[in-house]
């Protein structure tokens, strides 16, 4: 476990949250996404009370960085809690037609008050909202039919809202990525480390990088041990470090004295994880009520 709590609220995401209630008459309703490798710690517990009753659609996204199955179970156990869920992949295209589908079903009584006003060419406008890194700008720059918003591979990135029309039949608001200033559970944390919506610059990323081979020996361990060729003998009974530095030896992460190379043990786990190579790995299961 990690020693420090792991927190990350900088400046900006207590502006988004002004603007989200500044902007919520703007709007008819929430896309709200979150990321299926981690459909619990990636829910903003703050949105839902942000958004004060607008209608909502709650978005699974990088559904084939996840397990098919707990993804399966994810949406199973939002819908009993009364959400609208859509399962999405925008770099691969899935998903989008069920998107644009669920909003025409969630909002068809202002769409038919539209229509009976003679206005069947006005747009919906629909709020984005979700963590850092979750997908927002993968998500516009698929349905707005070319490249609207700033993509990268790190939190952070949209620090400020912006209109983009897009090819589906509504507007989307789009606001930056928003944290909350404390998890109250340290594995949310943890899990969000992992997945990269905190900024890595203020992690210690070998801890959070051993953190997860213990995660992985126990959410996925056949995908773990063949990416980088552990036995279970080997691996029995070793604790996060220990595992961590079987890999860094598997891979001959080593620098002068056969100690390894830990930082460069640590990114290649990281990225290798975050880009779904070691497998599609969800790290939480939804929890009983």
């Amino acid at each position: 476990m990690a020693t420090n709590p792991i927190q990350w609220f900088p400046g900006h995401m207590a502006k988004t949250k002004r603007m989200m209630r500044e902007c919520l008459s703007e709007v008819d309703l929430i896309i709200e996404l979150l990321d299926s490798r981690i459909p619990y710690s990636s829910k903003n517990p703050e949105i839902d009370s942000l958004i004060n009753g607008k209608p909502k659609i709650m978005v699974l996204t990088k559904s084939t960085l996840a397990d098919p199955n707990l993804t399966r179970r994810w949406v199973d156990y939002y819908s009993e809690k009364g959400e609208r869920v859509v399962v999405i992949d925008s770099m691969a295209g899935i998903g989008i037609d069920a998107l644009a589908e669920a909003v025409r079903e969630l909002m068809a009584e202002k769409l038919e008050r539209y229509h009976l006003k003679g206005m069947d060419g006005r747009k919906l406008k629909a709020m984005i909202v979700g963590i850092p890194n979750v997908g927002k700008s993968s998500l516009i720059n698929r349905i707005a039919g070319n490249k609207k918003a700033k993509v990268e591979d790190r939190p952070g990135v949209t620090v400020d809202k912006q209109w983009v029309p897009t090819k589906i039949g509504f507007d989307l608001l789009d606001m930056p990525g928003v944290l909350w200033p404390k998890f109250e559970d340290q594995r949310v944390g943890e899990n969000l480390a992992m997945t990269g919506a905190i900024k890595d610059q203020i992690l210690d990323t070998e801890e959070i990088a051993m953190i997860l081979c213990a995660r992985l020996m126990q959410t996925a361990p056949e995908q773990f041990m063949q990416r980088y060729k552990l036995s279970p003998e080997e691996t029995e009974g070793l604790d996060s470090y220990d595992l961590f530095e079987l890999v860094g030896r598997k891979r001959g992460f080593l620098i002068s004295g056969g100690e390894i190379n830990h930082k460069r043990c640590a990114d290649m786990l990281l990225d290798e994880f975050r880009g779904g190579k070691i497998g599609r790995i969800t790290l939480e299961k939804p929890r009983q009520n």
